[in-house]
This record gives C-alpha cells, sequence and structure tokens, in this order.
C-alpha cells in the first residue's frame, strides 16, 4: 500500500517539475515599455540564434473605451537568452494597450498584451 502512495508522489512531483521546465523552453515577451519613440520588449529566447518579427497593434486607451490607433512591425535577430527589441512609433501621451507577437518560421509563438502609460 505504501509503496503505491509513494509511487504516486513521485510522478505527481515529476509532472510538476515537467511542467516548470516547459514553461521554460519556449520564447517569450518579457517587459513592455516606451522610450525615445519606440516600444521596447525584453524576448527570452531560450533556443539558438534565429531571425523573427514583432508585430505591435496599438489601442488608444481613453476612458473605458479603446480605439485602433496604429500596427507597426520590426524585424528581429533574436540571440539565446535575454534581447531587447526596439519598434519604432511616435506615440503621443496617454494611456495604451499593446497586443504584440512574436513570429518565427512564419509560425506565431506567442502573443501577450501589455498596458503602457506614455
Amino acid at each position: 500500500m505504501f509503496a503505491h502512495v509513494r509511487i504516486l508522489a513521485c510522478e505527481i512531483a515529476f509532472l510538476v517539475l515537467l511542467m516548470f521546465l516547459c514553461g521554460c523552453i519556449s520564447t517569450s515577451i518579457g517587459e513592455v515599455g516606451y522610450a525615445n519613440d519606440a516600444i521596447t520588449a525584453s524576448i527570452n529566447n531560450p533556443n539558438g540564434p534565429s531571425d523573427a518579427f514583432v508585430q505591435a497593434t496599438i489601442y488608444r486607451v481613453v476612458g473605458l473605451s479603446q480605439q485602433e490607433y496604429s500596427v507597426v512591425m520590426t524585424s528581429a535577430k533574436l540571440n539565446t537568452g535575454g534581447n531587447t527589441v526596439l519598434i519604432p512609433v511616435v506615440l503621443s501621451p496617454g494611456n495604451y494597450k499593446l497586443k504584440m507577437y512574436l513570429i518565427q518560421n512564419g509560425e506565431r509563438k506567442t502573443a501577450v498584451i501589455r498596458d503602457i502609460v506614455v
């Protein structure tokens, strides 16, 4: 009886560890900000160097409504590890919502929604 409980506990621990590790092996978009007429995005690339595109759909938020402001895209050469990508765009002061997409090898790898204040 105790052997079955130990095996089950080991299996559960292994699955939890595997879930944490799987989250660490995909390319992800982290912090996003705005400075010097460009959106800055930190991108973690655990794989080898690759070419990518970063697309941002920008919505201006006023009160409780949002309106599409612009769609911008830039190419990026991602190195293994942390990268910072600059997306040139001029934004006037205000609140914005960004829907950002990372595209590698013609496939969307990840997407995030971020809020920024300019």
